[in-house]
């Protein structure tokens, strides 16, 4: 037998160990379920907003949490703000331990008018969908 036979026949041989191998770790198609939560964050002045958390369950059910809003009588609060990131961050710690796997975060600014500007209303908020599956 020449070397460069053996050679072949040796590479051969661990293409069909190495393409055996992995498509026997292949998992069937699994399935997910979903369920998404969505903050809304309000910047309207004087604390005159409404700021909530939405979770729409996987069998539809929704559950509203309420936020407290960015803006109190004196400007931003930063007091609120810590309150907000840490409701939101129970939140999902909480989905996790129930086997909710964090697939995507989405967020959007909406307003009409910056904080003191002439011709807006002043009003905007933040809104932030989590959207979370789990393994059904």
């Amino acid at each position: 037998m020449k070397p460069y036979q053996f050679f072949t026949g040796l590479l051969a041989g661990a293409c069909i160990v190495v393409l055996t191998a992995s498509t026997t770790n292949l998992k069937p198609n699994t399935q997910y379920e979903f369920t998404q939560v969505t903050v809304i964050e309000s910047v309207v002045p004087a604390g005159l907003g409404r700021s909530r958390m939405i979770t729409i369950g996987p069998n539809g059910q929704m559950e509203e949490i309420k936020l407290e809003n960015f803006f109190s009588l004196t400007g931003i609060n930063f007091s609120n703000v810590r309150e907000n990131d840490q409701a939101i961050t129970n939140k999902i710690s909480v989905m996790h331990q129930e086997g909710w796997e964090l697939q995507d975060v989405t967020s959007g600014v909406y307003g009409s008018g910056t904080i003191g500007e002439a011709g807006g209303n002043n009003a905007g908020i933040f809104m932030t969908r989590y959207l979370f599956r789990r393994a059904m």
